[in-house]
């Protein structure tokens, strides 16, 4: 493995054209502010970029084209399958494989449904692993669609002892259970990489190897400076974790479209357009736009402050 994956790692957004179909250009320039806020890592074609709505071309294009712009500046990686049937899936991972990624990401759900166990997961595990290149390292997603599948204790045991695998987006959203996740990948290649705001700062206080959650589409440069900082400048850094927790909050509001309005405000693209939430978020959920200004401002006052530290 060239690569380990510890640190802010986006869950990278797609933006779509009027027509509905991927705005490249807008990409490109949302891969640079990821990068130019600090960003340790990439993470391609998962939910936040609406994996489930797009097509596998669309998909490993997506991929290709986020390892092209990045230039090996910071390592990427993307979830490889959404299908039900095994040789889909096998075919999906190839296919993402081919596209230069630095990991492809095997999702939890897709190997065991919710009323089977470890050992048809096992199997179906070794199975997908033995039809992609024995050099090819690999990732795991608890991706919460159409279901959220933790792993147990023993399947992250044998995955992360396995050798195979160096990155895991816990979605758990339980301290106490990442906490032990941690023992348990010890000495191994597998970083575990929490999704979830809350619990995002006394995550990497206990020693968790870095942050994967929604609102690194938003700030990820003030959750880089917990990482890098935060441990030195601990009254600050427990106010902005006060901050991001509570901004946290306005991701039921209507994402991924929410984060797609924030960049539409400060030109990354112009269009909010989302596959996953056709109606418009700002009927649904009242006064989403005074939510972004008072996200925006506190950022900004935090950036003022952790620059005169």
């Amino acid at each position: 493995m060239t690569h380990n994956f510890h640190g802010i790692v986006p869950v990278m957004i797609t933006p779509f054209d009027n027509n509905n179909r991927i705005d490249w250009d807008g990409y490109a320039r949302l891969i640079e502010w990821y990068i130019e806020n600090g960003s340790h890592g990439l993470f391609a074609v998962c939910q936040s970029s609406e994996m489930l709505f797009l097509t596998l071309e669309e998909r490993t294009q997506l991929a290709a084209f986020t390892v092209d712009q990045v230039k090996g500046r910071v390592p990427v990686v993307a979830s490889g399958h959404i299908s039900e049937r095994m040789d889909d899936q096998k075919a999906e991972l190839r296919a993402m494989a081919e596209t230069g990624v630095d990991a492809v990401v095997l999702v939890t759900n897709r190997l065991a449904a919710a009323d089977e166990d470890t050992s048809i997961f096992r199997s179906r595990l070794q199975d997908l692993i033995g039809a992609l290149p024995a050099d090819m390292t690999l990732g795991l997603y608890e991706c919460p669609a159409p279901y959220r599948r933790l792993l147990s204790d023993d399947e992250v045991r044998w995955c992360a002892h396995s050798g195979r695998f160096a990155f895991l987006k816990d979605v758990s959203c339980d301290l106490d259970h990442i906490r032990r996740r941690l023992a348990l990948v010890e000495n191994t290649p597998l970083a575990i990489n929490n999704a979830n705001a809350a619990i995002a700062w006394p995550f990497l206080q206990a020693g968790g190897h870095g942050f994967s959650g929604v609102m690194n589409n938003f700030h990820p440069d003030l959750y880089r400076w917990l990482y890098d900082h935060g441990e030195a400048h601990p009254e600050l850094a427990a106010e902005l974790d006060t901050f991001l927790v509570l901004s946290a909050m306005s991701e039921s509001l209507g994402y991924p479209k929410l984060a797609k309005r924030y960049h539409r405000r400060i030109g990354t693209f112009t269009n909010v357009h989302s596959r996953a939430v056709p109606h418009d978020i700002a009927e649904r959920h009242w006064a989403v736009e005074t939510i972004l200004d008072h996200i925006i401002y506190g950022a900004e006052r935090f950036r003022c402050a952790i620059g005169g530290v």
